[in-house]
């Protein structure tokens, strides 16, 4: 599981684009699924949840016989998946879209030129270990996509955490990511590690209501090797149906035990946590949580580790 990188939320923008003549550029990276609403016209025509450009005709402007949209990414790094949403785009979907990425310098290819389809999440896989601070969309030649998801791994630069010191190691802009979860009936595990307090219920993270004697979980892969010195659980805006207990264990040994509070933000000092790189969040027995932070401290192994991985990325 990765998290979207170009996500709004996360601190994705549309930065520019060669057309938008029809709907904007910035849909490409709202959160959630694409919206469609019959009956909704505006002086532009009907209004898309999405990015569409005019239709090409002989003698326009910029008549290369494609469009693009480019994207600066809300937290860089390691492109592994893309996917290129048309969702609701039926007779006016690109038929042919690429993907390249830049981080310094020059473009490089990500997903080569590639047929899409209608109305579709189409999904691509991405085998590039570059660093990606930038993708840009070409769609061949016109039309419309409704969204623009890119899944990665964070890659922030050391020195900028080296510099920090206590840093939240969960969060998604520094490289943390949920590597498995029991449930996301209402909300997606990712929204728990998104910079910025959540502003509703929806925002967070919610599990269906269980029937059975057992309970839901996450598991958190950290930003690298740390010692975690506080555990942050929000449950704001979950009034309701927080969860009644939290229990947070890592390195083979439970770092946190306590009941939780609807609508709180739960603030717990961990003494002499261990190493870790990954931590495991069970819920009792169900319910949301806006938003976990893990406040700590890279080891010096870990320090070494994301230097590797840096160098290599450039």
């Amino acid at each position: 599981m990765y998290p979207d990188l170009a996500l709004r939320t996360v601190g994705g923008s549309v930065v520019s684009a060669s057309d938008e003549s029809f709907a904007a550029k910035e849909n490409l990276i709202v959160p959630g699924p694409p919206l469609f609403d019959p009956t909704t016209f505006g002086h532009r025509g009907k209004v898309y949840d999405g990015w569409e450009t005019r239709r090409r005709r002989p003698g326009r402007s910029s008549g290369r016989g494609e469009d693009e949209a480019v994207v600066r990414l809300g937290a860089p790094g390691i492109v592994r998946r893309i996917v290129v949403d048309t969702s609701w785009f039926t007779g006016n979907y690109p038929p042919h879209a690429a993907v390249e990425g830049r981080a310094d310098g020059d473009w490089f290819e990500l997903v080569p030129l590639s047929d899409l389809k209608g109305d579709s999440e189409n999904a691509f896989d991405v085998r590039c270990g570059r660093r990606v601070a930038e993708v840009r969309l070409r769609i061949v030649p016109d039309g419309g996509v409704a969204r623009l998801r890119v899944f990665g791994e964070a890659l922030p630069d050391p020195a900028y955490l080296a510099v920090l010191g206590t840093v939240d190691l969960a969060a998604v802009e520094n490289g943390g990511h949920v590597r498995d979860v029991s449930n996301r009936f209402y909300s997606e595990p990712h929204n728990l590690l998104l910079p910025g307090p959540a502003r509703s219920m929806g925002e967070g993270w919610e599990t269906a209501r269980r029937r059975d004697d057992g309970n839901d979980w996450v598991e958190i892969g950290l930003a690298a090797e740390s010692r975690i010195a506080v555990a942050e659980i929000d449950t704001r805006y979950f009034l309701h149906n927080a969860p009644g207990r939290a229990v947070l264990t890592g390195g083979g040994r439970t770092l946190l035990d306590a009941p939780l509070q609807p609508d709180t933000v739960h603030r717990f000092v961990l003494a002499d946590a261990p190493p870790v790189t990954e931590v495991r969040l069970d819920i009792h027995p169900d319910g949301g949580l806006s938003r976990v932070r893990l406040w700590g401290t890279p080891t010096d192994t870990g320090r070494a580790d994301l230097e590797r991985r840096w160098h290599a990325a450039l």
